[in-house]
Parts: C-alpha cells; structure tokens; sequence
C-alpha cells in the first residue's frame, strides 16, 4: 500500500513537475533527489508525530500507574478528547518563549549542541527497514551505520555543558559522557553477538534470518544479550533509573539547565526519539522485525491475514518497548552514580564477552532451529 501511494506520487506528481521545470538533462537527477526527499519526509513527519505524542502517553501512562488522570482538558474544537492536544499546546508555547543564551556562554557551541544531540537519532532511521522492501538505504553495512551515529548523540550533551558556562550543566554533561561511553560498550559487544548469528551487518538480512515464529527470533539464543541491549539503551537515552545526567534532586536539570525554550524541547525531542530508536532496534535485532510471531505455528500459522510479515508487527512490537521505557521510569528509583557504572563495566560487559563465545560455538556446531 505504501509502495503503491510512493509510486502513484512519483508518476502523477513529481515526474510531470520535474518534466515541465528541469532541463532534459538533469530530469532524471532531480526527480531521483526528490523521490528521496519524499522519502525522508515520510519517515521524519511521522516520528517526529510520535515522539510529541510519545511524551502524552508518557504522562497518561505514569498518571495512570500512580493512580493520578495525566492531561485531560486539551483537546481540539471545544473538546477535551482525553487531552490530546496537550503535545501541541506544549509545542505552542515552547516556541513563542525566548531562548536566553547565558553571559559568558559560547553562543556559538551553545546553539550548535541541541542539533547535535538530536541529528544521529534522526539520520540512523535511514537504514530502519519497515518491511521487505521499505527503507531508505539498503545497506549492507547497516548495523555498523547505526553503531556509528548512537555513539555522535553524547558529543551534543558534552558540547552543552562545556558551553553553557555552568558548573551543574558541566557536571551534568560529564555524567552523561561517562554513562553513555559505558553503555555504549556493553551494546557494541551485543551488537557483535547479532551479527555473528546473522552473518551479516544488513538490517533486512538480520530480520529474515529470524524467518519463523516466535520462537525462532534471536532473542531465545541470545536471551541474555537481549535484556543487556535494552537495558544499555535505557541507561544511554539517559532514562529513569539511569538518569543521573539530569538529576534534578543535585543538578537542577544536568547539562540542559540553562537552555529554554525550544532549544530546551529540542534536547527533549532527542532523547524520545532515541528511545523509539532503541525500540525499533530492539525489535528488529532480537524479535523478528515485521515477522509475524505466529508464523510457522500449528493452527495460528494458517491463518493468513495473522501469520505474515507486516509493517503492523514491527510497530507493535515497538510499542512493547516503549511502553517498557515508561514502566520503569513511574516504577524503579534512580540508581547510585557507582551503581550504574559498576552495572555498566562489571556486569553487562562479562556478559557480553561471555555470550560471544557462547554463540560463536552455538553458530559453529548448527544448533537448531536458530543456526542449522
């Protein structure tokens, strides 16, 4: 469906408009460029959708999880809907209030960090595969790509907090640079893990070498990768319990506290769309994908319109996670900062290491079904 709505607006619009403007030589240029575009739009305008409404549901959820209502009286046309024109209220406001650049700040690195921050979670959705053939970049180095720009995300914070000419948002800024190189190991090694299982570094071929039901996604044999993947990128979008980058109880707000509005919404924007980042990662790596979990199962996987592959499942699949994201933060209090280092270097990274030898051997001997 989505394929043919792509191709009935190349066809219908854009190939006559570029016919008519562009020179007859650069016409099959442009109307590549702006197939492209086309493209990026529809994976940006949708997930940045979801990143305001995420922070709705964050607030819906957690009201509900303490017993409290969360927005309820925003709504559209003189109606309150469950309050969900709260995320536009909020953007409204955020952008007609003034960005105050402190005195002694550098203006320059100042405003340069909030992009920072929230262009690799953007940029690393081009190699996200929706369904078969629904991606941007079909590369074979994928996985490699996605390493390389969730590891750009912590120069935004320390750019922040150097610049900010604070004490607490330096402070802030020098938690979140340690946490996040932390972590970051743990998920590179799990990374590992996935690619020696798939044999390959493109995110497609990963998802289709999970081809089965649920029992045949990777998160059984690499089960114990697969909690410290997700565990690791709750700990780097700097989320509850793992947020002593912010910690408003000795920071104030950590390394954004002297950023207002929507270069403040800006640093807020990444860490949601990091969390939905690490939610689709989590789904493609470790379940499936848009696999169906009732492929190749007695009954249920007979009944077609359940058992295929489709975009449907990765989103669902996706809003497990998230939801995950948000339990924790209304349930697990913050950790210690020795704590999380101490989880960070003495646990996950053992495990890893560990698990890499596991599945090496599991690969090399064709343990069924996974590997045979």
């Amino acid at each position: 469906m989505l394929e043919n709505l792509f191709n009935l607006i190349s066809d219908r619009i854009l190939a006559p408009v570029v016919a008519w403007v562009i020179p007859a030589g650069y016409a099959d240029y442009t109307l590549y460029t702006l197939e492209v575009l086309v493209k990026i739009f529809a994976i940006l305008l949708p997930l940045l959708l979801c990143v305001a409404y995420l922070l709705y549901a964050e607030r819906k959820i957690i009201g509900y999880i303490q017993c409290r209502l969360g927005p309820n009286r925003v709504g559209f046309f003189g109606f309150r809907l469950w309050g969900l024109g709260q995320p536009i209220a909020d953007v409204v406001k955020l952008i007609f209030k003034e960005i105050i650049i402190p005195a002694g700040a550098n203006k320059r690195l100042f405003v340069i960090a909030p992009v920072l921050a929230i262009a690799p979670s953007l940029a690393a959705w081009a190699v996200i595969p929706f369904a078969d053939t629904l991606v941007l970049a079909d590369i074979n180095a994928g996985l490699l790509y996605i390493l390389a720009l969730t590891s750009l995300a912590v120069y935004g914070i320390i750019v922040a907090g150097w610049a900010s000419n604070s004490k607490y948002a330096f402070l802030g800024a020098m938690r979140s640079a340690a946490q996040i190189v932390s972590y970051e190991i743990a998920m590179g090694f799990a990374l590992v893990c996935v690619l020696i299982a798939a044999g390959s570094l493109n995110l497609g071929q990963i998802i289709s070498a999970q081809n089965g039901s649920i029992l045949h996604w990777y998160w059984v044999p690499l089960l114990p990768i697969f909690l410290v993947y997700f565990i690791s990128g709750v700990a780097e979008t700097n989320r509850a319990p793992f947020d002593v980058a912010e910690g408003e109880s000795e920071l104030v707000a950590g390394f954004h506290v002297e950023y207002g509005g929507m270069a403040f919404s800006i640093f807020f924007m990444a860490e949601y769309a990091n969390m939905v980042l690490i939610s689709v990662l989590t789904a493609v790596l470790f379940c499936g994908g848009w696999l169906s979990p009732f492929q190749g199962l007695p009954l249920l996987g007979d009944v077609p319109s359940i058992s295929e592959p489709h975009l449907f499942w990765l989103l669902l699949k996706t809003s497990v996670f998230l939801f995950l994201f948000l339990w924790f933060r209304a349930t697990f209090p913050r950790y210690r900062y020795d704590q999380i280092m101490r989880l960070g270097w003495k646990v996950f990274l053992p495990i890893t290491i560990v698990w890499i030898v596991v599945i090496s051997g599991m690969v090399v001997t064709g343990v069924p079904p996974w590997f045979n």
